[in-house]
This record gives C-alpha cells, sequence and structure tokens, in this order.
C-alpha cells in the first residue's frame, strides 16, 4: 500500500486500542466440556497476565491481547448457559448429539452440535448456529435434510444420534 494512504496517527493523540473481540449475540449454550474449555482458557489467561506483569521489560503489546482475550473469555464464561447432555432427547437431534449423516454415493460423516466457542470442524464440532447444524436440529435416524452452502446444497441423511459424555 502506499503511504500517502496511511494515517499517521496525530502527535500527542493517544494510540487507537486493540479492538475488542466480537461477542455473538445468540445464547451461549455449552456443553460441559466446552464450559471446561472455557474455564480453562480464563485461567490460562489469568496466569499468562500475571507473568507479564511481572516481568522486567515491557510486556505492553502481548499484554493488550491477554487483556482482550480474558475480557472476552470471562465474558462468555459469565453469560455460558450449560446444557445437561442426559436430558437431551435421545431419538432426534439436539444441542450436543454426535450426527452421523451419508450424503449421496455413500460418503459418512459425524458432527457433534456445540457452543459457538467450543466449535471446531477440523474435530468435526459445528456451532449450533450454522447453516449444517440448523438444517440437523429436530432431525430424526433415516430423515433426509437440504444443507444450504453457498457451494451447492447438498441432501443428508441422518444414520446415527448420540450423546457424547452422556
Amino acid at each position: 500500500m502506499n503511504r500517502a494512504f496511511v494515517k499517521e496517527p496525530d502527535e500527542g493523540a493517544p494510540a487507537e486500542g486493540l479492538p475488542e473481540r466480537q461477542i455473538s449475540e445468540h445464547a451461549n449454550y455449552v456443553t460441559p466440556a466446552g464450559l471446561k474449555q472455557l474455564e480453562q482458557e480464563v485461567g490460562r489467561l489469568e496466569t499468562r497476565r500475571l507473568e507479564l506483569l511481572e516481568q522486567d521489560d515491557d510486556p505492553e503489546d502481548e499484554l493488550s491481547y491477554v487483556d482482550r482475550d480474558l475480557r472476552y473469555y470471562t465474558a462468555r464464561l459469565e453469560s455460558a448457559i450449560p446444557v445437561d447432555m442426559q436430558r437431551q432427547p435421545r431419538r432426534k437431534v439436539a444441542f450436543g448429539a454426535a450426527v452421523t449423516v451419508s450424503q449421496p454415493g455413500g460418503k459418512r460423516q459425524t458432527f457433534t452440535i456445540v457452543g459457538e466457542d467450543e466449535a471446531d470442524l477440523r474435530q468435526g464440532k459445528i456451532s449450533y448456529v450454522s447453516p449444517l447444524a440448523e438444517a440437523l436440529l429436530d432431525a430424526r435416524v433415516g430423515k433426509t435434510v437440504l444443507w444450504r452452502r453457498p457451494a451447492g446444497n447438498v441432501e443428508l441423511t441422518v444414520e446415527e444420534i448420540g450423546y457424547p459424555g452422556s
């Protein structure tokens, strides 16, 4: 980028702070594992913050990131709504379900529907507000649902429903 288009801060003006992490407007439902994950992250950030404050050098940059993330995860922990997996329906897809689906052609995949902060597609964990989870919610074994995707719609047939940790 040409330097002519970069706005330099005015002399004496405070530097722009690190932007806050966006907090979702959706209810913060969490699985037991998701709640534990939030608690661990808050603990890790609190420990790292204390370590940075005890350092002799100026840890201001990293401290800004740690403080911002600590505010985010503390807010998420405070707003967490734990969902009891024992009370989830067994015959249909709901929050916390591990759902095995098949596509035309026989390809099978398993997705677990979790809270937003717990979602990790590499582990097969999808947010309950994702288009895939929304397509699967309330489905029963044998039902075919339509997963609407920008890359093209896909029909998925629910093969199995389970609730990990219950």
